[in-house]
Formats: structure tokens, sequence, C-alpha cells
């Protein structure tokens, strides 16, 4: 039996020994069959990715002889004509034969993502899954894209399960050992709110009431200085019961018989998970999207798509809440699309990524009433706050995009609002144009979020206008903003 080795060094083991694997190249077939669970990979595509910037004459016979020693190696009992049972031929390429328990990071997977019969169990799952960790995932292929993809895949598993384990703990009651572990998780993943979530939890628990508002007001500084958002909705309702010492954040009480009884009000029923539609032509952006929204409670991958007019054929057939759309992309590209799918009857939000595209098409993609844009090299908390704003109706651009387009219109003269508006009214189409959601713009002008929301409203009525992206459109053509102009 052979066991593989992927939470660290590349490693094949058999009877406690480490096999001879050859060189890096050699490994990387292997490695490559590993990330691939146990699905065949077409030899074309080893060549591809083996050797990214041009394969030699020869790739096909080195793969081949690359395979025929790895086999050895993995095999040496095997007779000369039986079937390899390990690394299989599997036209028109090659597969990984295991079992999960005998792959590192297919057990780990496994471990996360199964389903947990309480506290106890998910803590235990959770430490033996992080307990398979020996360094940076795929250590030794960090130039090759594909192991880049799936290091950052398993990393980002791995952050859950350390909050999974921490959140377990907890509720079992066993506070004071989690919080070095906690300030150095958040410390070193500073936009990630759960992390803080549970650092704040386990501070106030422990009797240190003061110094988990100080947590919370870190986590504020991170997200401002790097987003320039403020705390989402769950750390905002933890600072507020930690000030009024609400008591469902009480430390569970331990029963009779050594078990844990939850004292916290129990959690009401939440809204269904969003249900989210990838369309990208890049598969390296669609797996780094889908690694975002693995990691985020309440949000359902339900398609991808490669192009425009498979967009479509899926948001008819897969009904999404939220479509992430590429603006440029081949067949049928993102803008077409869109317009497409935002005429039909009910259609969902649609969300345009960009690297950044013409001015035209970004404002042409405003003007066909999408929800929101952002950079495929925003942060995530950057791109799921665009999918929660959208679905809640309000509209998230990223600063850049806002800048971009703004400097397009700068040489437009003679800037007039329509009639009829105060100089409230057009300071809030500024900060609307400029990006700003409602949260933010209530934080600016220092007003209720749900007076913002009503007034935005209102404004969308008086103006005859559909939606936020609409009243951006006005911003721009009447010349109301401008680059450096207040609230950039």
């Amino acid at each position: 039996m052979v066991t593989f080795r992927a939470l660290g060094p590349f490693e094949a083991i058999a009877d406690g020994e480490t096999l001879d694997l050859g060189g890096q190249r050699q490994q990387a077939v292997l490695a490559r069959l590993l990330v691939a669970g146990g699905r065949a990979v077409p030899v074309s595509v080893l060549i591809d990715e083996l050797w990214p910037g041009g394969p030699p004459a020869q790739a096909l016979s080195t793969i081949q002889g690359y395979v025929s020693r790895l086999r050895r190696a993995l095999e040496p009992h095997r007779a000369p004509r039986e079937e390899a049972g390990v690394l299989v031929s599997a036209p028109p390429g090659y597969a990984l034969r295991a079992k999960v328990e005998d792959v590192d990071s297919w057990r780990f997977e496994h471990l996360v993502k199964s389903d947990h019969d309480g506290p106890a169990a998910t803590l235990e799952r959770m430490e033996t899954a992080l307990s398979l960790w020996r360094g940076p995932a795929l250590a030794g292929f960090q130039e090759l894209t594909w192991a880049q993809t799936e290091a950052t895949r398993l990393d980002e598993l791995r952050l859950l399960a350390v909050e999974r384990r921490a959140d377990a703990a907890l509720r079992l009651g066993r506070t004071g050992p989690m919080i070095p572990d906690l300030e150095a998780h958040a410390s070193a993943y500073p936009l990630r709110e759960e992390a803080w979530r549970l650092l704040a939890l386990a501070l106030y628990r422990a009797g240190r009431q003061g110094d988990a508002l100080g947590a919370l007001r870190r986590a504020r500084e991170a997200l401002r200085d790097e987003l320039g958002l403020d705390l989402g909705p769950t750390l905002q309702r933890l600072e507020q019961d930690i000030l009024v010492q609400a008591e469902h954040l009480d430390a569970p009480a331990p029963a009779a018989g050594g078990q844990v009884v939850e004292v916290s009000a129990p959690a009401p029923s939440g809204p269904a998970a969003l249900r989210v539609l990838i369309a990208d032509d890049q598969a390296l952006v669609r797996t780094g999207l889908k690694v975002i929204l693995d990691s985020e409670p309440g949000l359902d991958l339900v398609g991808e798509a490669e192009n425009g007019e498979q967009a479509i054929s899926l948001v008819q057939s897969a009904r999404p809440d939220v479509v992430l759309m590429d603006i440029q992309m081949p067949r049928l590209d993102g803008l077409a699309a869109a317009r497409r799918i935002l005429a039909a009857e009910a259609p969902p939000k649609v969300i345009m990524m960009t690297t950044f595209g013409t001015d035209e098409n970004l404002y042409a993609a405003l003007r066909a009433g999408v929800s929101g844009f952002v950079l495929k090299t925003s942060a995530p908390e950057q791109l799921i706050a665009a999918i929660r704003a959208a679905v809640e109706g309000d509209a998230l651009l990223d600063p850049a995009v806002t800048t971009h387009l703004i400097a397009a219109f700068a040489g437009r003269r003679d800037p007039a609002a329509p009639e009829g508006l105060s100089d409230s009214d057009i300071d809030l189409i500024k900060l609307v144009a400029r990006g700003f959601t409602n949260r933010q713009i209530a934080m600016t002008l220092a007003v209720p979020e749900q007076e913002v929301a009503d007034e935005v409203t209102a404004l969308l009525r008086g103006l005859g206008l559909v939606d936020r992206a609409q009243l951006v459109v006005l911003a721009y053509e009447r010349g109301l903003v401008s680059p450096g102009s207040p609230g950039a």
C-alpha cells in the first residue's frame, strides 16, 4: 500500500519508507494526477502544464518515460505485463488510483467538508484534519500554475478548519486555550471577519470585555485600511451585544454527566443560501472564485460558464440569484450576455468582473443595469460584499473602477444637475456614483442606513430611473463627478 502526502513536501510512502520518485518534473507528473482527485488527465494537458514556457520536441516520449519509472517506484513487485494498479492508463491520459484515506490532501478535504454531529465531533475532525499539515501544500512546485491554484484552495480550506475548530471549542466551553491561537490567526489574516468574531467571543467569555472590544476595533481598522469597509453585520451585532453584556454570549454551562448545554438563544432559521453562477473564460479565475464561494457560508455555486452563450443557458436552467460575469469572453462577450440576461423576466443580479475593459464597455454595462463592478484582483471580502449588496438591492462598484469611469467623463463641459434636486440630493448622487454602498454613505453622512436607503429610492422614483446603476450613469453624463472631487 502506498500513501501520498501533498500537505507539505510532496512524498509517496510504502512500508514506512519514502519512495524515490525521481526528479522534480517527474514528481510533478504524479502530483498533477493527485490534484485531479482520481480523474484522468490527458497527456496533452500534462505536457502543457509541466512545460508552461513551451514543451520540448520529445515531450510525449518524456512523459511516457516518467510514467514508466514512476510505476516501477510505486509498484516494484508488479510483473512486467501486469496492469498498473496505482498510476493507471486512462485514455487519453493517466489517472491516480488511491483511497481517500491514502492521500493526505483528499482525506483533509473530506474531513473539513463532512457533516459533523455536534461540536465535539467537529472539534475531533478538525484536529485530525489540521494534524495532516506539514508545511505549505505541494511545496516544491510553486512555479507551476496548477500547483499554485491547488495550494491556494487547500490553504483556504485549512483556514476554514482552524475557524471551525475554534468555534467548536468555544461551544464546548474551552475558551482560554483557544485565545493565543485565535490571536495569531486573526493577526495573520486580518481581513477574515470570522477570525475576529471568534477571538472577541473567546476574550469576552474569558472575562476580558475590554480586550474583546479592542479586538473588534482592530478588525474595523484593518477592514477600513485595506478595503474601505466597515465591520460586517455579524461583527457589528457582536460589538453591541458585548457592550450590553447580552446573556446569549455567556459560555455554555456544563450539565450532569460532563456534557455541555448551550445557553445561547437558538439561531433563527436564516434565508436560503444565495445561488451564484460564475461566467469566465479563464479556468484559473473560475477556480479562485470557487475557493472564495466554498469558504463563505450562505453562498452556493450552481454552475460555471466559459462564455456568454453558456451563461445565458445556465441562467435559464439553474436560476441563480447572482451571476459573476467576466466583461470580455469568447463567442458571446459578457456585456452582450448581461444585456440578454437582464432583459428576461425576473432576472438575477449581474455583477461584472474586469481587469479593465474599455471605457465604452464599462459605461455600456452600467447602462444595461448591472448591479456592481469588481476587479478580478479584488480581495475576497470585496467580492462577497458585492454579492450581498447586489441581492439587497444595493450596488458595490470597486473604487478603482469608478475612478476609471469618472476619468472618461472628465472632459465634459457645462455640468448640470437635473432640475428640482437639492444640494443634499446632489451630494447623495455623487456618493452613489463613487461606488459607496448605503452603509458607507450612512457612515459618511452620520445618518441611519435606512434613511439613506429611503432617500436613494425616492431619488430613483423622482428621476424616473429603474435602478442604482442608472443613477450612476446620470452622474457621469451630467458631469456631477470628476477625478479628485470630494469623496474620492
